[in-house]
């Protein structure tokens, strides 16, 4: 099963996140299917915060990949 989930990146105490589609069984920051965004949460600006590609995110989505209930939040909180 493929889920869309975060992969931690960044130095000690400031991290940063790659939103990718991944297999489940995978670790947290195993090989990676495709990178579909990014999660800054050091940036001020709220709209800077998330950068995501949406048709890629929508056709993995089709294909099935489950998000987790994180991403669902930083795409809804995008989306508007």
């Amino acid at each position: 099963m493929v889920t869309i989930r975060l992969s931690r990146k960044g130095k000690k105490n400031t991290p940063f996140y790659h939103i990718v589609a991944v297999d489940k069984a995978k670790k947290r920051d195993g090989a990676v299917l495709a990178k579909i965004g990014t999660y800054d949460p050091a940036k001020v600006n709220p709209q800077d915060k998330i950068k995501v590609d949406f048709d890629l995110y929508s056709s993995w989505i089709a294909k099935g990949a489950q998000p987790s209930e994180t991403v669902v939040q930083l795409v809804k909180n995008r989306s508007n």
